[in-house]
């Protein structure tokens, strides 16, 4: 089923044939970064995320908070409603669909990070919250991805004020709940967090991300490729850092991965001194061939510069991008719908 809806966002057409439209905004003025979304039995979930509830920034002396919503949009063309909460604010960790339900993994709060790791079901009208194994340690700003029935986590912060990322790699069967985590050999690079997950085929990929040096960010251009029976290999590097864009990465067809948007970290070092003045972050797609290991750019590919630190999920064969930053600690509540013509 295709819907395409055009409430307040202008419709666009990318190069790539994508036609970009909005569902209805999330029901908040400021709206979220770091929330969890994904389809369960047949209706989109966006869950949790942080913001500044006045809409200010760090530099405004305002205060961040996190949040436990679970908003349910049944059809594109209904309403959001609120069908239950998480089982404590949380946001920056990753989310998968798995058959009719959502998964959560990891993410923080302000008592710190998690490693929880649970599945919501919604069904007649009411959430229902199943309990998974725990990660095997707490990881937020992580990123993940399905290939066949295994859960892949790769990379992240272990705690608020870690100066090196993860090089943390998990695997979970979900055939096989019950042998819990695999702990596996990590990529050739740096440790990193705000990665770009992606699946196509039996392969999981590795794109981008930030490493911190003492602290400090390093915008990483380079990816890799796991495969249970090779292991990782090193594949073309990325024409421009993507970090945070939203994640998973978008699988076209069987041999194509695209990124929408993502930080490049030009104005990283000046975000604080621009403030409102921030233009805002990339607003191309990037398109990797799986086959020919090689990367291509649609250029300008939105009306609207599209946010960061947000979930992608498919909903009805359609791209959804759900809130995000679209400036440094400037969220939105508008939901982003992308179809192929």
């Amino acid at each position: 089923m295709t819907i395409l809806l055009n409430k307040g966002l202008a419709q666009q057409v990318s190069r790539s044939g994508l036609l970009w439209s909005s569902l209805p905004p999330v029901p908040d003025r400021v709206g979220f970064a770091g929330s969890f979304a994904g389809v369960s039995n047949g209706a989109l979930l966006v869950a949790g995320g942080a913001n500044f509830p006045d809409g200010g920034a760090p530099w405004t002396g305002s205060a961040k908070a996190w949040h436990d919503h679970i908003f349910v949009l049944e059809n594109p063309k209904g309403k959001w409603k609120e069908a239950g909460k998480l089982p404590y604010p949380l946001g920056y960790g990753a989310s998968i669909n798995w058959k009719d339900a959502v998964i959560i993994l990891g993410g923080s709060n302000e008592k710190g990070h998690r490693a929880e790791v649970f599945m919501l079901n919604y069904k007649n009208g009411k959430i229902e919250t199943v309990n998974l194994p725990n990660l095997p340690h707490a990881i937020a700003n992580t990123s993940a991805a399905l290939v066949g029935s295994v859960i892949y986590v790769a990379g992240g912060i272990e705690k608020p004020d870690d100066k090196v990322a993860g090089a943390n790699f998990w695997a979970l069967d979900l055939n096989a709940i019950e042998k819990g985590w695999k702990v596996l050999p990590t990529w050739l690079g740096a440790p990193r967090m705000l990665s770009v997950a992606g699946a196509q085929g039996d392969a999981f990929y590795l794109f981008s991300g930030v490493a911190l040096i003492d602290g400090s960010r390093e915008y990483l251009k380079d990816a890799y490729r796991y495969q249970p029976e090779t292991g990782w290999k090193k594949i073309a590097d990325l024409p421009t850092s993507v970090a945070a864009a939203p994640t998973p990465a978008y699988a076209l067809g069987q041999s194509s991965l695209q990124i929408f948007g993502g930080d490049d970290g030009k104005l990283a070092a000046s975000a604080v001194v621009l403030k409102e003045k921030h233009p805002g972050f990339s607003n191309r797609i990037l398109n990797y061939n799986t086959l020919t290991n090689t990367w291509t750019s649609d250029g300008k590919a939105f009306a609207t510069r599209p946010p960061v630190t947000t979930t992608l999920t498919v909903w009805n064969g359609n791209v959804i991008i759900p809130g995000g930053e679209i400036r440094p600690a400037v969220r939105t509540p508008n939901v982003l719908i992308a179809t192929y013509k």
